[in-house]
């Protein structure tokens, strides 16, 4: 178990956060969330012990086995892709070498002794209790639901992108099992099939688990609990996403109660000393109070908002109807076809998105669509007056840093017009000193929003933009979505965001299996196709198209016909799951209040405590039968 308390920690005069308090325990899955800059990283850079906080205590066992996976990684990658997805079992490598060793001995030695016999089979023994024999299966398992194909295994992570590196160590983290997993962002380098994939494998996660991430879909499917950092402090709400939005609000509407009724008895009082401050009958009773305001500490009411950002595009000019047609397109490279019989119509104002598992071949359409790739047959037409702006995950990384956001945007940005650029800056979260920053003090959300300004600075009237939200924090993402719906012009977009898609796309292009096929509307079933349980591509041996796809479709149909028997069950487990986490922090605050010695002055009160108390202990009790006996069910019919 790892635990943090009271911590406090400041950067240059500014503080981020204090007195943090939070528990990781098994079982124990929670979302991490707040605005770019409001100090996610940081706090999880002190629970894993590269940095000290100001004040306050992180108490992690010595014996601890902790993983974590940053948002980057590091440039110098050793070794294969399935050696990386083995090597996060420290137990299980030292193991493996000292049966290696003790086989090597064996194997060199012509009459070996005895004890050499019995080390080896001790070695053996203890490789074999550590799952060392299936680590290899379940490496396999694991990287094919991340989308590796099976000859990828044995591929140098140093020939793989940044992208499928982090994937690799992803694997490797999965693979190890430790005691405490902490995740930065694990699905920016996703596609959309595996992260419905690793919601599967972290909503069944049996140790503790931290992740930070601004994917709605995913920090419902995975938290039983929030942790929202926001105002300097933490927050904690049980249950998912939607759970945590509800509880925010009523939270926020009790301060605003509770600050409301101080700012009247605040005013009563001032009225009071203003009445009779200069009559010396009363002059007891006037620093009395004058004492007591200048004592009471304000109720501040939390903002919703962490970010001012508008995202804002200027007026396009009007393109023609069709802004990009394929006809009987084939493309791929070196004359090798990775899609086939393309047939596609985007007209203007349509917001459509690219979906589909990495590899299939969305870039390859896109890179068609704007004129960068020559397909091998068929045609593909852009539209008169079809003006484009492209925003790619790179951009954030060829920002100047030794810039400010005012002066990269005045070196890159060209003619605005009579535009002010700090009014840009401004419309994009960087007001006042913000606009000012170095860029290198910026944080990953941050530089985005700095990427997605440039980007909309000019007029256009085609934007393609891949992954805009990695990154970004759940305002941001709000915003920019509020931003496209209202865009003028034509979208296309290529995400693993479900809500970004569910809530901007009217159209879906699936990419998949050497095609691409449009969807008018967007369907759940196509943003999560059954056969992301098993991944994108599996780690089996090649099969002959036909015989695969009918294989997975069996498989599919099999998962199906479980999921949806078991549905209600499931459901009932959670809403169980929630109640009874309720009722335990019932008994706990109930308890609270008992131990203070001021409650016994007041019998009926007292009483009332009692009464409160045994019910929800019962209650709590019952909640935990239940919850046990549906455990017993769903697992006998899984």
């Amino acid at each position: 178990m790892l635990t943090a308390s009271a911590l406090t920690k400041s950067f240059g005069g500014r503080t981020l956060f204090t007195d943090v308090t939070l528990e990781l325990r098994p079982g124990r899955r929670i979302a991490l969330v707040g605005g770019n800059g409001a100090g996610k990283t940081t706090l999880i850079s002190l629970l894993l012990g590269e940095d000290q906080p100001d004040t306050g205590t992180v108490h992690r066992p010595a014996d601890l086995r902790l993983g974590y996976l940053p948002q980057d990684l590091a440039d110098d990658p050793q070794g294969t892709v399935i050696e990386e997805a083995m090597s996060g079992d420290e137990r299980l490598e030292r193991a493996r070498r000292d049966l290696a060793d003790y086989e090597a001995q064996l194997t060199a030695s012509t009459n070996a002794d005895e004890s050499l016999i019995e080390a080896f089979s001790d070695a053996q023994s203890q490789f074999e209790q550590l799952g060392g024999y299936g680590a290899e299966a379940e490496a396999h398992r694991v990287l094919a639901g991340l989308g590796f194909r099976a000859d990828d295994a044995d591929r140098p992570l140093a020939e793989l992108s940044g992208g499928w590196r982090m994937r690799a160590a992803l694997a490797r983290l999965l693979v190890a099992k430790p005691e405490v997993l902490i995740l930065d962002e694990p699905t920016n380098h996703l596609d959309v099939d595996s992260v419905a994939w690793l919601e599967q494998q972290l909503a069944e996660w049996p140790s503790a688990l931290l992740f930070v991430s601004h994917d709605r879909d995913f920090i419902d499917a995975v938290a039983e609990r929030v942790i929202e950092l926001a105002g300097g402090t933490t927050t904690e709400y049980i249950g998912g996403f939607a759970e945590f939005v509800v509880q925010r609000e009523e939270r926020i509407a009790a301060i605003e109660a509770a600050a409301a009724g101080q700012a009247r008895k605040v005013a009563q009082v001032e009225k009071f000393i203003d009445r009779f401050r200069y009559k010396a009958t009363k002059a007891r009773q006037v620093q009395s109070r004058i004492k007591t305001l200048e004592k009471l500490e304000m109720i501040e009411v939390p903002s919703l908002e962490s970010v001012k950002a508008r995202f804002a595009f200027p007026e396009p000019q009007r393109s023609a109807r069709t802004v990009v047609e394929m006809s009987n397109v084939s493309a791929g490279y070196d004359g090798v076809p990775l899609l086939t019989n393309v047939n596609l119509v985007i007209e203007r104002g349509m917001k459509v998105a690219l979906i589909g598992p990495n590899g299939a071949g969305k870039t390859t359409l896109v890179r068609m669509m704007l004129g960068d790739l020559t397909p091998i047959d068929g045609s593909v037409t852009i539209g008169n007056n079809v003006d484009i702006a492209t925003f790619e995950q790179h951009q954030t990384e060829v920002l100047d840093e030794s810039r400010t956001p005012h002066g990269e945007l005045l070196a890159t940005a060209g003619n605005v017009g009579t535009r002010n650029l700090r009014t840009i800056l401004g419309s994009f979260g960087f007001s006042g000193e913000a606009a000012d920053r170095r860029i290198s003090e910026l944080s990953g959300g941050e530089r985005t929003r700095l990427a997605l300004a440039k980007t909309m600075i000019h007029p256009v009237n085609l934007l393609v933009l891949d992954e805009p939200t990695n990154h970004l924090d759940l305002p941001s993402c709000d915003l920019l979505e509020e931003a496209l719906q209202a865009y003028p012009g034509t979208v296309i977009l290529v995400t693993h965001d479900r809500h970004l898609i569910r809530n901007v796309a009217e159209h879906l292009v699936e990419v998949r299996d050497g095609s691409a096929r449009w969807h008018d509307t967007v369907d759940d079933s196509v943003l999560m196709p059954a056969s992301a349980t098993l991944g994108s591509h599996g780690a089996e041996a090649p099969a002959s198209p036909n015989k695969r796809q009918q294989k997975k479709r069996v498989e599919a149909d099999s998962r199906n016909s479980r999921h949806r028997d078991t549905k209600a069950l499931r459901s009932d487990l959670k809403k169980t799951e929630r109640a009874w986490e309720r009722a335990e922090a019932e008994v706990a605050e109930l308890q609270t209040r008992m131990s203070d010695p001021e409650v016994y002055e007041d019998a009926a009160l007292v009483k009332k405590l009692a009464i409160q108390y045994d019910a929800a202990k019962d209650q709590a009790a019952n909640l935990s039968q239940k919850w046990e006996r549906l455990a017993s069910q769903l697992e006998a019919a899984s």
